[in-house]
């Protein structure tokens, strides 16, 4: 079982995660390219290095949950020459397919052990340790990563045993997510430009066959303009490129993933750029 991990990144999901890795009783050493985010982690426990590859040394699996394939590639080449010969990369970030072939090739050059494991999930459920872990990757490393998937999620699925099937059940699920989020702010802006109390749509889905926890927990933040980011408006626009990427390699139908990457990116523009991904509700407003 492993006893130490190594978290590189500890930002909007990061910090929650190393905090759920740290109650699971691990030893736990952090990173974060801006170190002033990482510096609060050593009240919980864990070891706060300002060199990424000072984190892995020693380390029995590390963790990334760094922004895109760039960023993850960039620290990674400096850091795999650091790592012992049985630590496990697990990769948790959203990086796309494309991206995760890079990585997991990079991975492979250096002789670390490589599991695709991207995250279902905001803030609140990293803090929790709730998040759901898509998992893809050989069978003889699980045991490695199981526990401290154990510690982050409430369950972990395994997509397969190639690097990407994690990621490719990850995008499935994040389309659903950009899509009824976006639906969502559609239809209070609609009930409000039909002189309806927006809040009157969400009550009148509330516990029907139509509801969703998400869309209310969206619904709510859109109508109290409580932005704060819990899954940020970037990564919206980030991800669903990175589903059209998916959806051209299939040849699926793309034209509402476009239309969604539209409004993502346009809602973006309208504001700073941290703000939660429920900020979508400014392009519906007009």
């Amino acid at each position: 079982m492993a006893k130490t991990v190594a978290l590189l990144g500890t930002g909007l999901m990061g910090a929650g995660m190393a905090r759920s890795v740290l109650r699971a009783g691990f030893d736990v050493v952090v990173w974060n390219r801006t170190a002033a985010r990482a510096r609060p982690l050593a009240d919980d426990g864990a070891t706060v290095v300002e060199q990424p590859s000072r984190a892995v040394e020693g380390a029995d699996v590390v963790v990334t949950m760094l922004f895109d394939a760039d960023a993850t590639a960039e620290v990674m080449a400096g850091v795999l020459p650091s790592m012992g010969g049985d630590a496990v990369w697990a990769q948790c970030g959203t990086v796309g397919l494309d991206g995760t072939r890079r990585l997991a090739e990079l991975a492979r050059e250096h002789g670390v052990g490589f599991v695709d494991s991207p995250v279902l999930g905001t803030r609140q459920p990293a803090e929790n340790g709730q998040l759901v872990v898509l998992a893809g990757g050989p069978v003889a490393l699980r045991d490695a990563v199981v526990p401290v998937f154990d510690a982050i999620g409430s369950r972990t699925v395994w997509a397969g045993e190639r690097p990407g099937d994690g990621h490719r059940l990850k995008l499935a699920a994040n389309a659903w997510v950009l899509s009824i989020t976006a639906a969502t702010a559609q239809s209070l802006a609609l009930a409000r430009g039909l002189g309806l109390d927006p809040a009157s749509f969400l009550d009148v889905i509330s516990g029907t066959a139509t509801d969703s926890a998400y869309a209310q927990l969206k619904g709510r933040a859109m109508l109290s303009g409580d932005l704060a980011p819990s899954f940020g408006i970037d990564g919206a626009v980030k991800d669903s490129e990175l589903i059209l990427a998916a959806m051209r390699g299939t040849g699926a139908d793309d034209r509402l993933m476009r239309a969604l990457n539209e409004q993502y990116r346009e809602a973006a523009a309208l504001g700073d750029g941290v703000e939660d991904m429920a900020a979508v509700i400014r392009v519906h407003r007009g």
